[in-house]
């Protein structure tokens, strides 16, 4: 056999090969616009040079403190700097950021806390009716620290000491240094998924930083961009627009609460030009009052994913300077993983048929190295005619590692050599993506996975539910929303009704994920009394 000429003398070495990462681009944009504004939070403004020095601070204290690699820090926040802080500081420390939802309940917060086997909590002031219970749940002791913004509305501090003191034992000139291994697990994202208890996604530095840079390719970011934060960056490290909009030196402008009357002016005061978030908040912009809505003499550039935003909520948007493009991926695929690529002659089109073509998941991210359409069992690709259903499935570096302490579930979700999302969809002659159903019954409402099984299992708890089954009920507002399907024991019709259960519900899980709607009577089932959840579909369309 011919030697392979290539592989003599040519060795990797630090000079020609250094892990990628994201924390990189924290040392490009400080070198490069020192005094440019990197976060803007109300009327405080940090500089390139401040938000990396704020940065090295946390990472140094973090490591006085003894946390180190393979670590976790977990952070439970609204979108403020202390949050985005922590996206470069954690993984300097050669930690592992776990930030948490904010809208979950204590136990869910007390289990996250636990399997992850965080190290330190950061927590917002404004959280604590959920932090402290969370904390009780626990039984075990954690280092806390308080984030007490001054933009924070009520709470109480529970930790050891607040934030900004924390920082103040850091070390502004400590290093950022990279990973030894592009490898390494840099953060922890925890997914729904179908069972009740949460699976800890594990991300690596190179995802990270191919992900960041397949959002500034596709979304169009560079240093004059101005990124507003109506996505939480709890949602998969927001979707990974927290290391994208720094790699090209764009500007943070941090927003707590997503609320149009606080959307609008700051969309006009920062000139922001590109933002993100679920249908939902489309919809809570187009439907704003007359007197808080406004005009811009730019446009600004909208990314959604989840549930297709209607063709009336894209022309809303679109009248009001909005430029929408639809997004799809999952927790597992470091949020974005295909975009729809916008087409010239879809201009051409009327408004309904140019919204059915935007409204679908598109084409793969140019960062992801590959995307199919495939029968689950064969692993055979579907053919390109826009009716024959399969599911989707990913693979490249832009994956997750798997699920932390869970290699059963790994394992399933990898078989085949290939990520399975368990999303069913078509493949158009175009070859864009259009997803049709969930194969697991998740549901999406307003940005957030909601596990059908999980709120089951609520019901079951009802001292008068005999059955219970719950599907995606279509909600104008809020994309999807849990419906209920309850069959009663003997004896308990009349004595309960709708309200009640919902009642229930809310006393025991996150709201949100409640059910909306509750439908009683019998359950349709198969031969071998299996519950036809695609008939439910169908009738909660219907309700």
């Amino acid at each position: 056999m011919t030697e392979n000429i290539y592989e003599r003398d040519l060795d990797r070495a630090p000079a020609n090969f250094q892990p990628l990462s994201p924390l990189g681009f924290l040392d490009w944009s400080v070198r490069t616009y020192p005094e440019k504004p990197a976060v803007i939070h109300g009327p405080r403004i940090y500089t390139y040079r401040e938000f990396g020095e704020r940065c090295r601070r946390l990472a140094s204290a973090l490591a006085r403190r003894g946390i180190g690699l393979g670590d976790t820090v977990s952070v439970m926040a609204p979108n403020s700097p202390a949050l985005l802080e922590a996206h470069y500081g954690v993984p300097m420390a050669g930690a592992v950021l776990n930030a948490i939802n904010t809208r979950l309940d204590a136990a869910t917060v007390a289990f996250i806390l636990e399997h992850s086997e965080a190290r330190m909590l950061i927590a917002d002031r404004e959280l604590s009716a959920v932090v402290k219970p969370a904390l009780a749940k626990l039984g075990r002791g954690i280092a806390v620290i308080d984030i007490d913004d001054p933009l924070g509305e009520g709470g109480e501090l529970l930790g050891e000491t607040e934030y900004d003191a924390l920082l103040a034992e850091g070390d502004p000139a400590y290093p950022i240094a990279m990973p030894a291994d592009e490898w390494q697990a840099l953060s922890l994202c925890y997914t729904s998924g179908t069972t009740g208890n949460p699976k800890g996604v594990v991300y690596h530095h190179r995802g990270a930083y191919l992900n960041a840079m397949g959002n500034a390719m596709t979304f169009g970011l560079n240093a004059r961009s101005v990124y507003l934060w109506t996505l939480p960056m709890f949602h998969c490290n927001g979707w990974t627009y927290t290391w994208g909009v720094t790699a090209v030196g764009g500007t943070h402008v941090c927003l707590r609460k997503v609320d149009p009357a606080k959307i609008f002016p700051l969309i006009r005061d920062h000139r922001v030009t590109h933002m993100c978030g679920a249908p939902i908040v489309l919809n809570m912009l187009v439907h704003a009052p007359a007197d808080i809505r406004q005009s811009y003499e730019h446009r600004i550039e909208v990314a959604t994913g989840g549930a297709a935003p209607p063709s009336a909520v894209i022309a809303g948007m679109d009248r009001m300077g909005f430029n929408v493009t639809h997004l799809y991926g999952l927790t597992e695929s470091y949020g974005p993983a295909t975009v729809c690529a916008w087409q010239e002659d879809w201009a051409a089109l009327d408004l309904p048929e140019k919204a059915s073509k935007m409204a679908r998941q598109g084409v793969r991210y140019p960062t992801l190295s590959d995307a199919m359409v495939a029968d689950p069992e064969t692993m055979a690709p579907v053919p390109a005619d826009g009716e024959t259903i399969g599911e989707i499935m990913l693979r490249g570096h832009t994956i997750m590692r798997g699920y932390l302490k869970n290699p059963k579930a790994t394992a399933e979700a990898f078989r085949g050599d290939w990520y399975h999302t368990g999303d069913l969809a078509v493949l158009h002659p175009d070859g864009y993506v259009e997803v049709k159903d969930r194969s697991k019954d998740i549901i999406i409402s307003g940005g957030e996975n909601i596990s059908s099984l999980e709120v089951e299992e609520v019901l079951y708890r009802h001292p008068h539910v005999m059955e219970a089954a719950v599907v995606a009920r279509p909600d104008e507002k809020w994309g999807e929303t849990p419906c209920a399907f309850v069959t009663l024991k003997p004896g308990s019709e009349g004595k309960v009704g709708a309200d009640e259960i919902v009642a229930f519900c809310r006393d025991n899980m996150a709201h949100y994920k409640c059910p909306r709607t509750i439908v009683f009577g019998p359950l349709p089932k198969t031969s071998t009394g299996k519950i036809q959840k695609f008939v439910l579909r169908e009738q909660a369309r219907a309700v």
